[in-house]
């Protein structure tokens, strides 16, 4: 585990969820850059974008078109894959990938990393949705 607590692979989530988390874990160590959808940098909603792409999923790069486009579910339905938003309107969002940890890219000069999901955005939690 690194400073930023990143862990190599979870495996969890099933099926298309399976491969987005599998995708957003692998692009850890790589920059944020505010605009970037990868391959070599990211921001938030640009890594969850390019990530549910690889899980066959289409999603718009920002947090609050992506807020608005996925179905809403409680903090106890969550499953890996789900996509966690911070502030309102929404202005970041993270990836869930289970025991209450999420994958993001969080800021500049901070690559994308494992964080606990009550403290990956800097705001309060302000939704939860499934793609």
């Amino acid at each position: 585990v690194s400073v930023y607590g990143s862990v190599a692979s979870t495996g969890q989530g099933v099926g298309d969820a399976a491969k987005a988390v599998q995708f957003a874990l692998a692009q850890q160590g790589k920059m944020y850059l505010w605009g970037a959808a990868g391959p070599s940098l990211y921001d938030c909603s640009g890594l969850t974008m390019a990530a549910w792409r690889a899980g066959g999923k289409s999603l718009p790069h920002s947090a609050q078109l992506q807020y608005n486009v996925v179905k809403k579910v409680s903090r106890s339905e969550m499953q890996p894959g789900a996509l966690v938003f911070y502030g309102s309107p929404a202005f970041h969002v993270a990836m869930y990938i289970g025991g209450g940890q999420v994958v993001h890219a969080s800021e500049p000069g901070s690559p994308v990393h494992v964080a606990s999901m009550d403290g990956a955005g800097g705001s309060p939690i302000s939704g939860i949705g499934q793609p």
